[in-house]
C-alpha cells in the first residue's frame, strides 16, 4: 500500500520520489489557476479567439420549390424572388395567436396539429387558416411556402384570404 502523506526523510530514493510527486501535484493544484481545471484539461485561454470567419457570415436562405429541389436566394430570377415575397406578405397576414386549452369549448377545438402530429401545448404559437383549421405557426407557415393550400381541406389559402377582405 503507498502513503498519500509526502515523506518526511529525503535523502533515500523512495523519499525522494515521493516528494517530487508531492511537489508536482501542488504545482498542478497551483498553476489551475481558478480552480475549476483538472489535470489533462486544456490551458485556460489568456485572451478571447475571434470567431472562425464561418461564424461571421449570415447564412443565405434557401428555398425548396419541391421536394427535390432547392436554390440558395441568390439563385433566383428577380420575379421568383418577388412571387416569395409576396407569399410571405400574405401569410404575414393570417391571424396568430397562442394556444390556451382552457378558453372556450376546448372540446370543439382541435388538439393536434396535423403537418407535425404534435399535440398542441399551452402556449403554443398557433396560426390560424381562413377556414378556421389551427396549426403551429412554424409549420404552417412552411407549408404555406411550398402551397397555398390548407393541409386539412385543400382550400385555397390565398382566395380565400382575399375574399375576406372582400366581404369586410
Amino acid at each position: 500500500m503507498g502513503n498519500c502523506l509526502s515523506s518526511q526523510r529525503s535523502g533515500t530514493r523512495a523519499g525522494d520520489e515521493a516528494g517530487a510527486r508531492a511537489a508536482d501535484d501542488l504545482s498542478l493544484l497551483n498553476d489551475s489557476g481558478d480552480g475549476n481545471n483538472f489535470p489533462g484539461d486544456p490551458p485556460p485561454l489568456s485572451s478571447p479567439q475571434p470567431p472562425p470567419p464561418y461564424r461571421g457570415r449570415e447564412p443565405i436562405p434557401v428555398y425548396h420549390r419541391s421536394p427535390s429541389q432547392s436554390r440558395l436566394a441568390t439563385q433566383l430570377t428577380e420575379e421568383e424572388q418577388i412571387r416569395i415575397a409576396q407569399r410571405i406578405g400574405l401569410i404575414q397576414h393570417l391571424p396568430k395567436g397562442i394556444f390556451d386549452p382552457g378558453s372556450e369549448g376546448s372540446e370543439k377545438k382541435m388538439k393536434e396539429c396535423v403537418i407535425c402530429m404534435l399535440d398542441f401545448v399551452y402556449g403554443d404559437a398557433i396560426r390560424f387558416l381562413p377556414c378556421l383549421h389551427t396549426y403551429h405557426v412554424h409549420c404552417i407557415d412552411d407549408w404555406l411556402m411550398r402551397s397555398l393550400t390548407c393541409p386539412s381541406c385543400m382550400e385555397p389559402v390565398d382566395a380565400a384570404l382575399l375574399s375576406s377582405y372582400e366581404t369586410s
